[in-house]
């Protein structure tokens, strides 16, 4: 006979004997007596019970509220609630997935799996179809289910790992939905409907986490950015300019500047071609003032200074641990230069396995950062330089053509400083005023015979060579007129003669080069040494002693 309570039908109370008609009426009446008893008492634990689960849970929430205000690491929060939601709801392993817009799919942003602690990939795929995930977050309903056969990639893994059940809630909050929180099993048939209730309540607390966390790590990767930028620009101050602005009048030089007007309103690649030291820094820096993106940052790489190890992060950043000695995050330069313009300097100088994440940016404007899977976007105007033969390093295979096409859009040749001899004197004045002002000297005259000979030499080094010279110059005068150290203009370098009789490039850098080496003893770095008197960084001299073929001769 069944025995209920006043609200609820609990069960029956079966009384049997194996003689038939053993049992009247008034043992019917008392049996129903006894059932109304039992069902008091059955009524009284399940209330108890139902009591007690409903204490669990708050307290359960309760803790995971208290988590939430504390912890704004999803990793860390995620192990956090595993923990406490594993005394309520018994399960293997958990996990967050959010969505990403960029690509319409979920990525798995944190898993707690203590058997398999190797199972997580940061930025792991999680399918929008056929995926419990997926389903969840496309419903916006709680999906309770068996590990079944998939092609997925997570999902097989899973299903190697020994899953075979599981749980998915979303994530929802000021009703966007942010991704989907989930637990799994190693048993079958593990998490029930009233599992998939008491889930989707901790989502809902979670999802406030998550969102919190979203907006703390946007907040702090645009800190992060700032103080790079701030590192960076502080940096470029301490370095200087070679110039304040362009300096000449030269029909040589008003054609260059007449590109630079074309094409800095555009947003084209630009390939500036120039000897070392004719200013080619200065004319990335004048397209990007006068381009629509003047008013965020022109971030300088120079590929030839830079280790080759190395070049991949300065340009694209890594992550924590990405490799050795890589302790923390770090911002590339070209996510530093996001709605700027980024300059690369000597670009001849990156290596052939660099180059096709390189052709990638300028194609598709996206990169990731070394140590991650997760793409990054930029809008970034590109400006590069070279002082070497590209079409012929395409030839060599040295670099790839590619590339060079991507990168020589709108290509600008600056005339060596020999060929505007007419600038020299403009010059002269401009540097020698500006080294006057700095080291306080009143220097206020340059005799007629010292700008002839500096008209007429032919300054390998250009106008970075003009200025430590003047630099040099205006160190050593003791009065009033500027004395210019004679003897390193004495004597034009020996060259070698082509078929049509003039001095091959080349060979006058050379011996030039060659000659300064042996005035400063084979000295290169230092105040006295041969890259300071020829107006360049020891990192680009060596670079061209190694390109000239340059080696000490022994002793």
């Amino acid at each position: 006979m069944p025995f209920t309570t006043a609200h609820q039908r609990l069960g029956v109370l079966s009384i049997w004997s194996d003689q038939p008609g053993t049992y009247d009426d008034q043992d019917l009446e008392f049996a129903q007596l006894v059932a109304a008893q039992i069902a008091v008492a059955v009524g009284a634990q399940c209330y108890q019970q139902k009591l007690a689960r409903e204490r669990e849970h708050s307290e359960l929430l309760l803790e995971v509220n208290n988590m939430l205000v504390s912890n704004l690491n999803l990793r860390e929060l995620l192990s956090a609630i595993s923990v406490c939601l594993r005394r309520v709801i018994p399960h293997d392993l958990a996990g967050i997935a959010l969505y990403d817009p960029a690509a319409n799919q979920l990525r798995l942003e944190a898993l707690d799996f203590p058997s398999n602690e190797d199972f997580f990939v940061e930025g792991e795929v999680v399918p929008l179809d056929g995926n419990p995930g997926g389903i969840a977050f496309a419903t916006r309903q709680p999906v309770v289910s068996g590990v079944r056969e998939t092609s997925d990639p997570l999902g097989m893994r899973f299903a190697a790992a020994g899953v075979k059940s599981g749980c998915v809630v979303p994530l929802i909050s000021h009703d966007r939905a942010l991704g989907v929180l989930g637990v799994s099993s190693m048993r079958e048939n593990a998490f029930t409907e009233e599992s998939a209730e008491l889930l989707g309540q901790v989502a809902k607390q979670v999802a406030i986490a998550v969102e919190n966390a979203l907006a703390f790590r946007k907040i702090d990767e645009l800190k992060k950015k700032l103080e790079e930028e701030k590192l960076y620009l502080e940096e470029e101050i301490r370095s200087g300019h070679n110039f304040e602005e362009i300096i000449g009048s030269s029909a040589a030089l008003e054609r260059v500047l007449k590109e630079v007007e074309t094409v800095a309103a555009t947003g084209s690649t630009v390939l500036i071609h120039g000897e070392t030291g004719t200013g080619k820094e200065l004319i990335a820096r004048a397209i990007h003032n006068l381009s629509p993106r003047r008013e965020r940052t022109l971030v300088k790489v120079n590929c030839g200074a830079i280790p080759t190890g190395l070049l991949e992060s300065e340009m694209f950043g890594h992550e924590k641990g990405a490799f050795t000695g890589a302790i923390d995050r770090r911002i590339g330069r070209f996510e530093l230069a996001h709605r700027g313009t980024i300059f690369l300097d000597e670009v001849e100088d990156i290596p052939l396995e660099l180059q096709p994440k390189l052709l990638r940016v300028l194609q598709e404007q996206e990169f990731e950062r070394l140590g991650s899977s997760r793409t990054i976007r930029v809008d970034i105007r590109v400006v590069a330089a070279t002082n070497s033969d590209l079409t012929q390093m395409v030839a060599e295979k040295k670099f790839r053509s590619d590339l060079y096409y991507r990168l020589n859009v709108f290509p600008i040749a600056l005339p060596p400083l020999r060929e505007r001899p007419e600038d020299i004197p403009l010059l002269v004045h401009f540097f020698a005023s500006k080294f006057a002002q700095q080291m306080k000297k009143p220097i206020d005259r340059i005799p007629s015979e010292t700008m002839a000979s500096l008209t007429s030499y032919s300054w390998p080094g250009n106008i970075r060579e003009l200025q430590n010279l003047i630099e040099r110059a205006v160190i050593l005068s003791h009065g009033s007129v500027l004395e210019v150290p004679h003897a390193e203009l004495k004597g034009q370098p020996k060259t070698e003669i082509d078929q049509s009789g003039s001095s091959t490039l080349e060979a006058v850098e050379r011996e030039h080069i060659l000659r300064v080496l042996r005035d400063s003893n084979w000295v290169i770095g230092g105040p006295a040494g041969a890259a300071a008197r020829l107006g360049l960084n020891r990192t680009t001299l060596n670079n061209r002693l190694r390109k000239l073929g340059i080696t000490r001769p022994r002793q």
